[in-house]
This record gives structure tokens, sequence and C-alpha cells, in this order.
């Protein structure tokens, strides 16, 4: 039990498993009353919906996510953090997230956290994705910017869920790689799951989950290239793990990337960057597309000047 997420696929070895028996017999200590637990608390997810039924039989190639929390982990309090909100309304929020808040409590980071802040800013919001994860649908990185949504009420957070899982919850970013990407646009097929060494990493690897990832080049400048990338499934550091295994990491990211980059633009402070630039999605309630868009945080934004002055004096003209 160590505060963290651990992903599943069930093989025909499981098939037609009782989801509380799966789940003690898979995850290394963790008893089956545990596991029942979990399941009724909302921290169990199938196919990316929550699950609360422990009599669920799961099926071949289900992907199943477990939220396990760490011993020293509560429930969080309110916090009062400023918040950038982009829009609001008795269902739902938008938030415009910056680089270095985490977005819930886990080991290490107990407060301080994006869901600290919405605690203090609304009392009421959703509880489908457990105690500890209030009003959470989906995530980002600590280091990554940009918008998410959050759910005040279980209903919205269903339904939310549900186009996340059927891909119609539309989620974009921009993302400075590194090296020359080519071809211009194309897609990443590959799947994702823990990596077999490195245990708190991700990776491309054989019978993992399924993850899909869109790319257009938007700019090359300098020994850098500016990406719209598109997510149609959402795993665990999709953009980070993809972009790696590509050849082009994301500027900054030393998880996935070089430990050591000193071509990185100062202006990011040795951050990471990607941001989460659109998001689009049906209103549970009433029924109508939203769509949104954060501009780039200040310090990246100034990365690419800087970039950009770099490839000019270079003579390397930037693709239109």
């Amino acid at each position: 039990m160590n505060g963290e997420t651990v992903s599943l696929t069930v093989t025909d070895t499981h098939d037609g498993r009782r989801l509380d028996l799966f789940l003690a017999e898979q995850v290394a200590g963790l008893s089956r009353s545990q596991a029942q637990k979990l399941i009724l608390t909302g921290a169990v997810a199938v196919n990316g919906a929550p699950c609360r039924d422990k009599n669920y039989r799961v099926r071949m190639m289900d992907a199943i996510d477990c939220n396990i929390p760490g011993p020293e982990e509560a429930e969080p309090g309110p916090e009062p953090i400023p918040l950038e909100i982009v829009f609001e309304d008795r269902d739902l929020l938008v938030v415009n997230k910056p680089r270095g808040m985490v977005v819930h409590p886990a080991p290490g980071h107990a407060g301080g956290t994006l869901v600290n802040a919405l605690l203090h800013h609304c009392s009421e919001l959703s509880r489908t994705g457990g105690e500890g994860r209030p009003g959470i649908v989906h995530r980002l990185d600590k280091d990554t910017t940009g918008l998410l949504v959050v759910a005040k009420n279980d209903y919205t957070h269903r339904a939310l869920a549900q186009q996340l899982k059927s891909r119609r919850l539309r989620r974009d970013y921009l993302a400075l790689v590194r090296g020359r990407v080519s071809p211009r646009s194309g897609r990443i097929d590959a799947p994702i799951g823990r990596h077999p060494v490195h245990r708190k990493r991700m990776a491309v690897v054989p019978g993992g989950r399924e993850a899909a990832t869109r790319f257009k080049v938007i700019a090359c400048l300098d020994r850098f290239t500016l990406l719209q990338l598109s997510l149609e499934t959402g795993r665990t550091h999709q953009v980070r793990v993809h972009m790696a295994f590509l050849g082009h990491p994301v500027a900054g990211d030393r998880v996935y990337g070089p430990a050591r980059q000193p071509d990185l633009p100062p202006e990011l402070g040795g951050g990471t960057a990607l941001h989460a630039h659109r998001l689009a999605f049906i209103h549970p309630r009433r029924l109508v597309l939203l769509q949104f868009a954060a501009p780039l945080p200040d310090d990246f934004r100034a990365a690419l000047r800087r970039l950009r002055v770099i490839t000019q004096g270079n003579g390397s003209p930037e693709p239109s």
C-alpha cells in the first residue's frame, strides 16, 4: 500500500473473476476486504470509468486502475490558494493550472494542491474519484500547465468520465520537444504500461494499455520543435512517454529525457515545456459543446521568443 495508481490489464487467465478477488490477487499487499473498500469508495476504475460494484466480473482486456492511498494519506482540507478559474457553473469548473502545482494530495505532497485550493473555493465537489481526489476527472502532471475540468457532483463526474472513456472529451497540448520532428504530422499508436525496471515510470511496453497521440509540427526552433498534440487516450504521462518513444522528449523533462539539459532556454527555469491549451466537452446537464483555450504561460512564451531569435539568426526559417 504505497500511495500510487496501479494499472492492470485482464488476461484470459482471469476472465470472469470478481473484481475484488482479481485486485487482491494482482496487487501485492492488498487484501480482499481492502480491495472491496477501495471499490466502494470509488478508487477503482474499469476502462476509464469508476466502478463501485465489488461483484463486477472482469473481462479479458479490461483496463483496471486502482488508486491505493499511502499510509499517511488523509482526506484533504481547504487551503486559501489562488485559482485561475476559466469557467464555472453549478455542475463544474474549468481551471488553468500553473506550473509546480500538484493536482491532488499524494505522498510527499500532503497540501498545497489543486484539490486543497478547490475545497477552499467551493465546498461541493464530486466524490466519485475517491475521498482523496474530490472533483478530479483527469489530471495534469505537477510541471504541466493548462486546462482541466473539475466536477462538482457525482452525476457530472460520471458523465465526464464517460466522455473521457469514449474519446469525446478533447484535450490538446502544446509541447516544445527536443530535435527536429519529421514527418510534419502523424499519429503515435504505442501501448503504455508500467516500466519493467523503474516502477515509478511509464514506458511503451508490449501488452500495455492502448495509447494514441496525434501530433502536428507548428515550428522548428533551433534544436527544438514546437508541436500541437491531441490525445485520443489518457494514459499516465502519455505525451511525455510517446514523445520520448519517438526520440523527441519534451524539453525540460528529466524523467523521460536527458538528466542534464544545458541547452534548455533559461526562461523555462528548468521546468517542462508542456501546456494543456485546449479543452472541449459536452456539458453533462445542458448538453451543449463547451470549448476553452488557455494561452501559453509567460515563461513558455518567453522561451519561444528566445528560440525564434536564435533560429532567425541562424538563417533557418520556421515552417509556415
